[in-house]
């Protein structure tokens, strides 16, 4: 159990860390355009990027591949604009139900988050053999998901505050963190090229 704990733990701190504002950014980025009522459908959005970056940690911690970090430290910020510019220039109703694309979006630019995640990971893992990969990725991957959740529960606290308290319009709130996303983006990108 003690185990357990230490990988959950090591999961949420990762994801809600500071200094590793990029995942902190994409989530609220990709959940700019819903709301409270839509809880569902942001749950299935968040859950479909925990998939995609469990896939690739599992096949990174079993050294299945292997990535440019470098590569892929500009593709993350990457995600984020598309995610920002998809917000604001797609005129989807997020209110009905099915595969939407962007649940598609989510899962791809969560393959390319856990190649991000893949380094750290990988550096908690050393000196555990392949077969015992599995508790540590199922207990890391609760962390990560736990602390999206929390994101997201502050996320939309903020925004039925904003929405209902003050009547700022959903449209003006989702330019506005999308916005914000988007810039956030380009300056890790100009970072990273610079």
């Amino acid at each position: 159990m003690d185990g357990f704990v230490f990988y959950l733990k090591q999961g949420v701190n990762h994801i809600t860390d500071l200094e590793g504002i990029d995942h902190m950014a994409f989530i609220i980025t990709l959940c700019a355009v819903y709301k409270i009522k839509q809880w569902r459908q942001i749950l299935v959005l968040v859950t479909a990027f925990t998939i995609g970056h469990t896939v690739t940690l599992a096949l990174s911690g079993l050294k299945l591949i292997s990535v440019n970090q470098e590569l892929v430290e500009t593709l993350i910020p990457v995600t984020i604009l598309l995610t920002a510019v998809y917000n604001i220039v797609k005129k989807t109703d997020h209110s009905k139900g099915g595969i939407q694309l962007n649940y598609l979006l989510a899962l791809f630019f969560g393959f390319i988050h856990g190649m991000g995640f893949s380094n750290f990971f990988r550096s908690m893992m050393m000196g555990i053999d392949d077969e015992s990969i599995i508790f540590p990725l199922f207990s890391f991957n609760v962390g990560i998901e736990l602390g999206q959740l929390a994101i997201v529960a502050c996320l939309l606290l903020i925004n039925i505050i904003l929405t209902t308290i003050f009547s700022v319009k959903h449209r003006d709130w989702n330019l506005v963190i999308s916005g914000a996303g988007g810039g956030i983006a380009l300056t890790m990108i100009l970072k990273h090229l610079i």
